[in-house]
């Protein structure tokens, strides 16, 4: 099998972003659906990258979208849904994944790759995440027009991360951190790793019809994490351990902050540890060799600079 035109839905978020460039340096042609092309500058420099504006909700739009490509791969995710009924997730996570294996199938696609998550493959996941997560992965297995691969890491890091990030953020503003489920356990994958598995297993037919854990090579709790973003942005800051009651009550009250910094259901997420216990592919970059470039002094530097580029413009 020879992959040279890739569909890919949330090709412009964090991972997406990595995968993309990869996939360029192949040159490999490389399509990409968005609502808002006109924020996303910066990809459509890169050789063989092509924006489509579009819904990826509307099944006409996918149609043409995917029409005349060797492969889809779909990085579609929330962390969070608007609601609480898990409607927002089974919209994002398993009905886009449905309608995007169909029209798949419709136009002839001859590869699929999906993005799940560590805990998805659980008999019943405690969280709406990661059943919906789940229940993605089931269609994608049940697909039988083409060979499909699923990816499930442990918590992502890298520059422009989510993770570390934000807690570097709230950092900055709290005296101290009241942290629930401190005890949680992740082994942080790198996104250069991720992106590497997602290019590397186009055209790999041992990895047809599989699902791949990829986590980092150490493990850790949440505080230890917290901990060590704390000492890379130089911000003493003890971090508070919270029993169950007041984790719960923290998520509660977080619910109705903007930007849902934690919820009931990420809490319920954080009951399963996010770390690898299947079948797994190599991802040896250490969170001490990247973290310190995007924490640290010069990470700090640079988003004081992107922040002014972003003000000027």
């Amino acid at each position: 099998m020879s992959i040279k035109n890739v569909c890919i839905l949330g090709g412009t978020g964090f991972v997406g972003r990595h995968i993309v460039a990869r996939l360029a340096e192949r040159e490999i042609s490389v399509r990409i659906l968005t609502r808002h092309p006109e924020r996303h500058r910066d990809l459509k420099i890169l050789p063989q990258v092509e924006l489509i504006t579009g819904d990826a909700h509307d099944p006409a739009h996918l149609n043409s979208f995917v029409a005349g490509a060797d492969a889809v791969i779909n990085l579609v995710g929330i962390l969070n849904e608007k609601g609480r009924d898990g409607s927002g997730f089974r919209r994002a996570h398993t009905e886009l994944t449905e309608k995007a294996l169909a029209a798949a199938a419709e136009r002839g696609v001859r590869r699929f790759v999906q993005m799940s998550a560590l805990g998805a493959d659980m008999s019943d996941p405690p969280s709406h995440y990661l059943r919906t997560k789940g229940a993605a992965e089931q269609a994608v297995f049940a697909a039988t027009a083409f060979p499909v691969t699923v990816f499930r890491p442990s918590v992502i890091f890298g520059p422009e991360d989510s993770f570390l990030n934000r807690f570097a953020d709230l950092l900055r503003i709290a005296p101290f951190m009241p942290l629930a489920r401190a005890e949680a356990r992740f082994s942080p994958v790198y996104v250069g790793d991720v992106a590497d598995h997602f290019v590397n297993c186009l055209n790999d037919p041992s990895t047809f019809g599989k699902g791949f854990e990829l986590c980092g090579p150490r493990v850790y709790t949440l505080a230890d994490l917290v901990r060590y973003t704390a000492r890379l942005t130089r911000r003493r800051r003890a971090v508070l351990p919270l029993p169950e009651w007041a984790g719960k009550l923290q998520a509660f009250v977080f619910e109705f902050v903007p930007g849902k910094p934690l919820s009931r259901d990420n809490l319920a997420s954080l009951s399963v540890d996010s770390v690898c216990s299947g079948e797994t592919l190599p991802c040896p970059t250490l969170l001490e060799a990247i973290a310190p470039n995007y924490l640290g002094q010069l990470g700090h530097q640079a988003r004081m600079q992107r922040l002014r580029m972003g003000q000027r413009e």
